[in-house]
C-alpha cells in the first residue's frame, strides 16, 4: 500500500489497511491491481467515515470511533441493514457493499458503501453555483422535495418496520432528551426549566409515522455539481428510525439559518440572499405533503432545544476533561442562543 492520504493520520494509522485491502480483494470488489489510497472524512464522537479508492474504483467506509463508546451505541450493522432495504426505494440512500464484524479484519465493525460524486454545502457556495442566480431558489426547492420524498417512501413495504417504535415515539424523544440534558447540565440557563415543563405538557398528536432520518439538513446532503436544483445523496442514516415526520421538518428549520440571529455556533449558507425563508420552506413543505403543521412550533422549539442538548453533551466533556479540543471551550454561549431560539419558537417568534 503507497500514497496514503490522511486527514487525521493518527486516527487512520490504527487500522490495518493491508489486511483490509486484502479482504476486499477477497470479497471481489475490486479488480485493478493499483495500491489502496484512504482519506478520513471525518473524525470525533460520531462514527467515522473513509474514502478509500483503489485505481478508478471508489467506496466509502464507515466504523465506529476509537476508545470506549456506550454499549449498543454506533450499530454499523442496524446502519448498513437500513441503507440495504432503503436504497432500493430511495436511491439518494448510498447503496451499501458489504458489512463486516470479524476482529480479525478490522477491531471494530465496519460497512463499506456506494461512493456518490457531488458538491456539499455548508457555509457557502462553490464558485459554479454563485454565479447561477436562482441557486437559493433551486436548493430550497430540492431539499422540500428530497424531504418530502424520504416521508413518502412506506417503511413496511420498504421492509423497514422494525426499525422504531413510533407509538408514543415524539413522548419519547422530549422526555429522552430532557433527560440527557439534566445528565450533562453546567450552567443554569435562563428559561430552559420553564420551556423543559411546556415541551411535556404540550406534546402534541403526531401524524402518520414515516420513516424519519433525524439528522435531516443542508450538509448532509449531495447536490449534483451542474444542477444545484438537484440532490444526488443524503447521508449520515445512524439516528434513522419510524417516527414522527414534523420532527425531521423541524430540525431542518432549525438548522436553516436567517440572517441576524445570535450565534449558535451554527453556520449556513442558506442566510445567504435567494434562499426560501423558514417560514417559506414550512409552506413549501405543507403544500407538497398535505399535512397538518399547524403545531410547527413546538417541533420548533424542541427541534432547538434537541441541538443545544448535543451541543451540551460535548461541552460537558471538555468540562470534566474528557474532550481536549479548545475549540469545544467557547459552545457555552452557542448552548444559550440555542436555548433563547427554543423559548422564542415557544414564543412563536421565529416562523413570523
Amino acid at each position: 500500500m503507497s500514497q496514503q492520504q490522511f486527514q487525521n493520520k493518527h486516527q487512520v494509522d490504527k487500522v490495518n489497511w493491508e489486511v483490509l485491502e486484502t479482504y476486499l480483494r477477497s470479497k471481489k470488489l475490486v479488480e485493478s491491481n493499483a495500491p489502496l489510497n484512504i482519506e478520513q472524512f471525518s473524525a470525533g464522537y460520531s462514527n467515522l467515515t473513509y474514502l478509500i479508492s483503489i485505481g478508478e474504483w471508489k467506496a466509502v467506509l464507515r466504523r465506529p470511533p476509537f476508545g470506549p463508546i456506550p454499549p449498543k451505541a454506533h450499530d454499523m450493522k442496524r446502519e448498513f441493514d437500513i441503507l440495504n432495504k432503503l436504497n432500493r426505494f430511495f436511491s439518494l440512500a448510498p447503496k451499501p457493499y458489504l458489512y463486516c464484524e470479524d476482529p480479525c479484519i478490522m477491531d471494530r465493525h465496519f460497512y463499506v458503501m456506494e461512493k456518490k460524486v457531488g458538491v456539499v454545502i455548508d457555509d457557502s457556495l462553490p464558485k459554479e453555483f454563485a454565479e447561477n442566480p436562482r441557486t437559493g431558489q433551486l436548493i430550497s426547492e430540492a431539499v422540500i422535495d428530497t424531504l418530502h420524498q424520504l416521508h413518502e417512501v412506506d417503511y413496511k413495504e420498504a421492509g423497514l418496520e422494525t426499525i422504531g417504535y413510533p407509538e408514543g415515539y415524539l413522548s419519547r424523544q422530549v422526555h429522552g432528551w430532557i433527560k440527557r440534558y439534566q445528565n450533562c447540565k453546567t450552567e443554569d440557563i435562563n428559561g430552559v426549566e420553564t420551556l423543559e415543563k411546556w415541551l411535556i405538557n404540550q406534546i402534541p398528536t403526531s401524524p402518520d409515522p414515516t420513516i424519519v432520518h433525524n439528522d435531516f439538513k443542508l450538509n448532509n446532503m449531495l447536490f449534483s455539481p451542474q444542477n444545484p436544483g438537484e440532490i444526488v445523496g443524503l447521508f449520515d442514516w445512524e439516528l434513522s428510525t419510524i417516527g414522527d415526520p414534523l420532527t425531521d421538518l423541524a430540525v431542518m428549520l432549525a438548522y436553516w439559518k436567517e440572517e441576524g440571529e445570535a450565534d449558535t455556533g451554527l453556520t449556513s449558507v442558506t442566510t445567504a440572499q435567494g434562499f426560501a425563508s423558514r417560514k417559506e420552506m414550512l409552506e413549501k413543505y405543507a403544500k407538497k405533503s398535505g399535512r397538518d403543521v399547524s403545531q410547527i412550533n413546538f417541533y420548533l422549539s424542541f427541534a432547538f432545544y434537541k441541538i443545544a442538548v448535543i451541543l451540551q453533551q460535548i461541552y460537558y466533556r471538555w468540562k470534566i476533561g474528557e474532550a481536549k479540543d479548545e475549540r469545544f471551550s467557547n459552545l457555552g454561549e452557542g448552548i444559550e442562543n440555542l436555548m433563547n431560539q427554543a423559548q422564542r419558537a415557544q414564543r412563536k417568534e421565529i416562523l413570523l
